[in-house]
């Protein structure tokens, strides 16, 4: 499924792919709250949250990135933990990475909607990040 092009994010005013949203899979209702409060402190506010659920693990991202903001607001989400962005820009999705990581946060699998995985479904871009994680772990563990 992976077509290769995995790009290093960078501090650039460079706006990425998509509408200006924000997934949020596999986080249960009790840390949304918390969640908005990332958004606002990264400066990112205005832009639309969803928490997808498990039921919705067979619709295509691009699909998911266009429903309202404040969809799944407030339901658990039983998927791998997952942040998948559109439409900010690097040095906002720079902000939200830092954020998360002094949140200290369970770390979550991090996405960002291109033209090929908005066509794939949910449940095949989480395994695709999980894989991709799982392969970056074993390049660096040292072999003993």
């Amino acid at each position: 499924m992976s077509d290769g092009s995995f790009e290093r994010v960078t501090d650039s005013d460079k706006r990425l792919h998509g509408p200006r949203t924000v997934i949020f899979c596999g986080f249960p209702a009790k840390a949304h709250p918390a969640l908005a409060t990332l958004l606002d402190m990264a400066g990112l506010a205005d832009v639309a949250a969803i928490h997808a659920v498990a039921a919705q693990a067979g619709e295509t991202v691009g699909t998911l990135f266009q429903l309202p903001g404040g969809t799944g607001d407030g339901v658990d989400s039983d998927l791998p933990r997952a942040i998948i962005v559109g439409g900010i820009t690097e040095k906002e999705l720079q902000r939200l990475m830092g954020g998360a990581r002094a949140s200290r946060m369970q770390p979550p699998l991090w996405a960002v909607l291109t033209p090929a995985s908005e066509t794939w479904t949910l449940a095949d871009l989480l395994r695709e990040l999980a894989a991709e994680r799982a392969a970056l772990s074993r390049s660096e563990t040292p072999s003993g």
